[in-house]
């Protein structure tokens, strides 16, 4: 019959679910341990237990050597003929053990307490490497379970073989628990260093859904219907998406059930969570118009093959149902594809295009100084008024233009006139001031190589040039010049007729036509100010 000691051993064994003889061994060390403490020695001791009578025998176990020489440890060495004196009769050779026992009568409260924690300890251990060899490969998987109790904001799981934590994390919003209560949860991991229970489950896993859908929806226990992917966020959402082998079985129809109970069942299991089912298609433009339901999608199209990324166009009513609350819909959308989408709406759309083709069509620009025919006081004010490109001031009109200030309607027009000379363009009447100017150089050539002719009498150059008949644009000038003239020195005795003939070079009514430009610039700007 065995002892009361030993039969509280196996109790304790059936309790943590552990081998007796790890609890026998944890025992025996314990009352070794004590044993050395108590006699002050570093002698290596064991206990045995009997289980019979109960009682622990603890004994010094010394090497035996063969002799004075050949001893390195002496507390825990002996030899021969020590040995042989000691254990008379007994057969001895070096390296056998010899056993001296030691009294642990004199043990006392101290050795009791420190051999209780050294039995814990062991048990402890002992415990936690069965909890690991049971439930290490059991990961993901869907046990069902009992409350055992609440701890904070940590519910505490009976498994039935060991204890399991669910923090807060792992848990729905919508549920609350009471202790006794059955519940399903999934197997998340064993945390081996973990001080309280080392067995982590959830309540929040997609696990737990597929599970469920598995046992309501035989199609789906037989693998007639499959679920390829599922994204969810727990006590808010969850979208699972399922493809049938069998092309006469309707996947969601399977899933959702005859008036939606089995889809109902699910949804009260999990406490009013709300569950999209989505049937799976390879072509991933189509699984993502599907996956953002109930969103309308106008389309979707692939941005980054390699990255994953789809850029979905929807209408203007629908973006704030294809975003979701807080982006839930897209998020779980997202998940559910493994894809990168990036949701806009067809206004957003078509600034965007707009702003690509502004960014193609406005082409290099010009800056402002190049154009000379403007002179450096109208570039200045330009310049101020913020247009310092051609490009810029070729846009603007001319009721823009006479809002800056300084701009009357004669530099209105100089300016309309050397913007459309910069660009080429010149109205009927109007010559290339440049072609004009080469071509009266070159007529002033001429004429000097018919002066220099030998045999032609001398004649003045006056005279020469004179005969060079000015386009419209040099006689306006010329006339503009006498009135500009006459205006300035009102005392003059023999003003300029506009009739009279005058003998200039073509240089001299080309300087003499910017003079009078500027001047009738100045005076128009000096009008408009006051």
């Amino acid at each position: 019959m065995s002892s009361a000691l030993y039969q509280s051993i196996e109790a304790l064994s059936r309790e943590k679910s552990i081998d007796p003889g790890i609890v026998v061994s944890a025992v025996e060390e314990a009352i070794a341990l004590a044993t050395r403490k108590y006699y002050k020695t570093q002698e290596n001791m064991r206990g045995e237990l009997n289980k019979e009578t109960g009682e622990i025998t603890v004994y010094a176990y010394k090497t035996v050597m063969n002799g004075e020489d050949e001893i390195e440890d002496p507390v825990n060495q002996i030899t021969l003929e020590e040995a042989q004196a000691m254990a008379a009769g007994a057969e001895l050779e070096p390296g056998s053990e010899i056993r001296l026992y030691k009294d642990t009568r004199p043990l006392g409260r101290i050795a009791a307490q420190l051999a209780k924690q050294v039995i814990f300890q062991k048990v402890r251990e002992a415990e936690r490497d069965t909890v690991f060899n049971e439930y290490a490969h059991r990961e993901k998987e869907v046990l069902s379970a009992a409350v055992k109790r609440i701890e904070g904001q940590d519910i505490i799981i009976d498994l039935g073989k060991a204890e399991a934590r669910m923090p807060k994390r792992e848990q729905s919003r919508l549920e609350q628990f009471s202790v006794g209560e059955r519940i399903r949860v999934v197997l998340l991991k064993v945390d081996r260093a973990a001080k309280g229970p080392q067995v982590v489950v959830s309540r929040a896993a997609p696990e737990l859904v597929s599970n469920l859908f598995q046992s309501e929806v035989p199609e789906i226990y037989d693998n007639t219907v499959v679920i390829r992917a599922i994204a969810r966020e727990a006590g808010e959402r969850t979208k699972i998406a399922v493809m049938s082998r069998d092309k006469d079985v309707d996947p969601v129809g399977a899933c959702v059930g005859m008036k939606g109970m089995r889809v109902q069942s699910i949804i009260r299991e999990l406490r009013g969570e709300k569950i999209d089912i989505i049937e799976y298609n390879e072509e991933i433009t189509t699984f993502a118009e599907k996956a953002l339901q109930p969103a309308k999608v106008s389309r979707v199209s692939i941005v980054d093959l390699a990255d994953k990324q789809l850029e979905v166009i929807v209408d203007d009513t629908q973006l704030s149902l294809a975003i979701g609350k807080k982006g839930q819909n897209v998020r779980l959308a997202a998940k559910l594809l493994g894809w990168k989408i990036d949701i806009k709406s067809e206004e957003e759309k078509r600034q965007e295009v707009e702003q690509q083709m502004t960014g193609f069509s406005s082409g290099p620009s010009t800056p402002i100084e190049q154009v000379a025919e403007l002179g450096e006081t109208i570039i200045q004010k330009l310049v101020a008024a913020g247009i310092t490109t051609v490009e810029g001031l070729a846009d603007m009109t001319p009721e823009q233009l006479e809002e800056i200030p300084g701009i009357g309607e004669k530099t209105l027009e100089r300016i309309s006139v050397a913007v459309r000379h910069y660009f080429g363009e010149y109205e009927s009447g109007e010559s290339n001031p440049n072609a004009a100017a080469a071509g009266a150089a070159k007529a002033n050539e001429d004429a000097a190589e018919e002066v220099d002719e030998p045999g032609t009498p001398d004649e003045p150059v006056e005279e020469a040039t004179a005969e060079l008949t000015p386009d419209s644009n040099q006689e306006d000038a010329a006339t503009e010049i006498m009135e500009v003239e006459n205006a300035a020195d009102p005392e003059r005795t023999h003003p300029v007729a506009s009739g009279d003939v005058v003998h200039v070079s073509a240089e001299a009514v080309l300087e003499e036509t910017e003079k009078a430009e500027e001047a009738v610039i100045d005076s128009g700007e000096r009008q408009g100010g006051e």
